[in-house]
């Protein structure tokens, strides 16, 4: 009797571990499952919803589907929902684009964008057709020879505009203040964007354009150096670094630029900040150590075209306190993208990492904003007096009007405070005699790099102060 309790025991206990496994595993497994149902969908599942959704347009829609058609549609529109920098490029675009990083392409020479649905100029290249022609940014181009731009894409709207040089193309463009279409019957050109120019403005001040970042302008950048000291035996008193309306390029080149002024008495100076997601995309640039230019004052313009890697050369002299900068807000471009290239020789052009500057700041939709703000105005000749303001300076949108546009960091995460921008006055007349008589921002950079030459030599005659760019660089942050 005692031995058959001691069996009924044992047979209850492995029943309930029995029991107690079961419900284990039944529970685990629907746990698993709810944790499923709320998580995001496993890839397998997605592309499988891919591939019925295809299947059934292949099936059902009223015409027969090209399905590589499909396929780069739907790639399209995949990057199309991550943010406006992020596209896919066919095969020929994708070679388009290797020639134009090389500094040489068919075509017009116009920066464009999508703006409320309408292919909107951010700024013509210099001396490109579009630029002779007198094509401005924020001109709405509505038609491209008979074809409406509503509803093309960016990669579609470039293909119309370049091809061969010497073909012919139209383009119909509506313009702010204008009552009618404008037309501009264009000849395609080889657009060799020259990505700088030089001249002494008067003895003792240079002046150096960079319309693009292009493979030499680190190294024509270095001989526009050289050029303004060979014509100005007596020393630099001052440098004017005009950005403006350019649109960006090759970062590499704008941080060569960059180290002819940052670094100096340091073991590096830091010029820009990349931060992605993966630790590829995670990467400095830094200056160089070794002789610097001497520490003449210098004067960055920019305005709503400049974007980019023309916000990462004019933050990191700002930021380093070693320029003033002056003109109005910069357009806000501070992603950094990768091409991918595929299989097919096409490519995957993505955004991988975000830009920022030396002191931390974020330039994605926000910008680099000038330490004096001057809006452009045109100087009417022979002493006559100023021209009212220009509407709509450079751009009058920029990166934080595009549809799906990424944010940066939210105010407050950098520790660096903004300076208090001073918005200056238009004089009652140009400046007599120099080469600055039409441009009212140029005019006042340059005078306000005499004014700091007197602070120095104010300075200078009693002997001590710091050099006045560096003072009002750090001024300024």
């Amino acid at each position: 009797m005692e031995k058959r309790g001691k069996m009924i025991t044992r047979s209850r206990a492995l029943l309930l571990i029995a029991f107690m496994a079961t419900v284990t595993f039944a529970g685990y497994r629907l746990y698993s499952g709810l944790r499923q149902e709320k998580g995001a969908p496993p890839v397998k599942s997605s592309v499988n919803l891919l591939m019925e959704a295809m299947n059934i347009i292949k099936k059902r829609y009223v015409d027969e589907v090209d399905e590589k058609k499909l396929v780069k549609g739907a790639i399209d529109g995949m990057l199309s929902k991550l943010d406006p920098h992020s596209n896919y490029m066919p095969p020929e675009p994708y070679k388009e684009m290797k020639i134009n990083m090389a500094g040489s392409f068919g075509g017009l020479g116009i920066e464009i964008n999508i703006k409320d649905e309408k292919l909107t100029v951010i700024s013509p290249i210099e001396d490109t057709p579009a630029w002779r022609a007198g094509i401005k940014p924020n001109d709405h181009i509505w038609k491209i020879d008979s074809r409406l731009t509503k509803g093309l894409t960016i990669n579609q709207s470039v293909n119309l505009m370049r091809g061969e040089k010497g073909t012919k193309v139209t383009l119909h463009i509506l313009r702010e203040g204008q009552k009618s279409s404008l037309v501009f019957p264009l000849v395609r050109d080889i657009i060799k964007t020259k990505s700088m120019k030089s001249r002494t403005l008067v003895p003792g001040y240079g002046y150096i354009r960079i319309s693009q970042f292009q493979e030499r302008t680190g190294e024509d950048f270095a001989n526009a150096i050289r050029n303004l000291h060979a014509e100005n035996p007596s020393g630099l008193k001052g440098l004017v670094l005009d950005l403006r309306n350019n649109p960006g390029g090759l970062v590499d080149t704008a941080a060569q630029v960059a180290d002819h002024f940052i670094g100096e008495g340091k073991d590096d100076g830091t010029i820009v900040t990349m931060k992605g997601r993966i630790p590829g995309a995670r990467m400095n640039h830094y200056a160089k150590v070794g002789e610097k230019e001497p520490h003449y004052p210098i004067v960055v313009l920019i305005n709503g075209g400049s974007a980019s890697a023309s916000e990462i050369l004019a933050g990191a002299l700002q930021d380093n306190g070693r320029a003033i900068i002056m003109g109005t807000q910069s357009y806000g471009k501070g992603s950094v993208q990768s091409v991918i290239p595929l299989r097919d020789g096409s490519g995957l052009k993505i955004t991988t990492a975000l830009y920022y500057t030396p002191k931390g700041r974020s330039i994605q939709a926000r910008g680099i904003t000038p330490d004096i703000i001057v809006g452009a105005k045109e100087l009417a000749r022979k002493g006559q007096g100023a021209e009212g303001e220009k509407k709509g300076d450079a751009a009058d949108f920029r990166e934080k009007d595009l549809i799906n546009h990424l944010e940066g960091d939210k105010p407050g995460k950098s520790s660096v405070k903004p300076a208090k921008p001073v918005d200056v006055k238009a004089p009652a007349v140009p400046l007599p005699g120099e080469d600055t008589a039409n441009d009212y921002q140029l005019s006042r950079a340059l005078e306000m790099l005499k004014g700091l030459d007197v602070i120095n030599l104010m300075a200078g005659a009693r002997g001590g102060g710091q050099p006045a760019p560096a003072a009002a660089g750090k001024a300024a942050q």
